[in-house]
């Protein structure tokens, strides 16, 4: 049997703030409503497994990007998927992990603070925030990102009071989720746009023609048509274009091998991912990297 880990996945990043730095988070007349403890990030967390019988003595969002995994709580078992997150209580006896066929990539945040009483009704219970054209997931985890940067750069009051108010921004996405879903990003998105937008979301995923066509709400054959006449391309064709671009990235700033590209970018083996990338750029991947990453 494998042993269960609790931490120590290949490219996880973590930030614990120190215990004198959580005291002056805690009288500080902005910081004291709610401040992060607490955070990180946990890609392809195989065998991840906590228990706690005690709790923890902060709340705990586990936010789930892709895989999946389980949270028991109160005697009830709660299945995570893609874009799912949800909240455990401080003090309460707890247990999660990744499932062992498709484990769990996630975001997770400890926090406390005075006022997280306002945020009642999003705690102890799943939250699905699936993907649609005005999901603004991206936009969440960018968020995210802005608190993990900013306590990376260091613990000054003003790093510490921006992460605060992030997280209260954050929270209240997933607490007032039709609201945060009516102001979008980029506004006015034609038929094209969206699809790109779906495209790239999914980019470390397996689409089909007939799943981008159902994201934009149109026919398979009336979509593929219409983004012919605009593009030049059919759009398995341009998402293919994607990924290979995103595989250039990966080639030239990352030391992942080869086949591991390929089976971040959903190829099937090194091979096939080899042949498309050769016929997409006229270089195989390994000259692509000899020429741009010497």
């Amino acid at each position: 049997m494998t042993e269960k880990i609790g931490e120590g996945f290949k490219d996880e990043r973590a930030i614990i703030l120190p215990y004198n730095i959580r005291d002056l988070l805690a009288v500080n007349p902005i910081t004291q409503s709610l401040y992060v403890t607490h955070i990180g990030y946990y890609p392809n967390a195989r065998y991840h497994f906590r228990t706690r019988n005690e709790g923890a003595n902060q709340y705990i969002l586990i936010y789930c990007e892709k895989g999946g995994g389980w949270i028991e709580f109160e005697n009830e078992i709660y299945r995570l998927s893609r874009n799912m997150t949800f909240i455990l209580p401080a003090n309460q006896p707890h247990s999660y992990g990744a499932e062992d066929n498709d484990p769990w990539s996630i975001y997770w945040i400890h926090f406390s603070g005075k006022d997280i009483s306002k945020f009642s009704r999003i705690i102890g219970k799943i939250i699905d925030t699936s993907d649609s054209y005005n999901s603004r997931n991206f936009d969440r985890i960018n968020l995210f990102e802005e608190i993990y940067q900013n306590l990376e750069m260091g613990y000054s009051f003003d790093n510490l009071e921006y992460a605060t108010y992030c997280l209260m921004y954050f929270l209240a996405s997933l607490q007032y989720l039709d609201q945060y879903r009516k102001v979008k990003t980029v506004k006015a998105l034609d038929l094209i746009q969206k699809s790109i937008v779906f495209m790239k979301a999914n980019i470390e995923n397996k689409i089909s023609l007939s799943d981008i066509a159902k994201f934009v709400g149109y026919s398979s054959s009336h979509f593929s048509k219409f983004f012919m006449q605009k593009t030049n391309f059919s759009p398995i064709e341009y998402y293919n274009q994607l990924k290979i671009q995103k595989a250039c990235s990966y080639l030239q700033f990352s030391d992942l091998k080869i086949k591991e590209i390929a089976y971040k970018l959903g190829y099937y083996d090194q091979f096939h991912f080899s042949k498309s990338f050769k016929k997409e750029m006229d270089l195989t991947p390994i000259e692509y990297r000899k020429k741009y990453n010497p």
